[in-house]
């Protein structure tokens, strides 16, 4: 059953762009905000990725795309 707009807590998530080494880019994946932060800040979302990465390639049958790059979506440029 859907749920109504607006009952999703915010914060749930934090949105990640992923940049593949052939070039390709995801935008908007999604992490549980809870894995997030403390002294790793957002490394934990590479690992998290890396594994919703590795589950799509094994139903879709091809090896998973190797990671260049993980930004979070509206973090500033250092």
């Amino acid at each position: 059953m859907a749920k109504k707009p607006g009952t999703n807590p915010k914060g749930e998530f934090a949105f990640f762009n992923v940049v593949y080494e052939d070039g390709s880019q995801r935008s908007n994946r999604r992490v549980p905000a809870e894995l997030l932060g403390g002294l790793d800040g957002d490394e934990p979302a590479r690992g998290f990725i890396i594994e919703q990465d590795r589950e799509i390639a094994e139903k879709a049958g091809r090896p998973p795309l190797a990671i260049k790059n993980i930004e979070r979506v509206g973090a500033k440029k250092k």
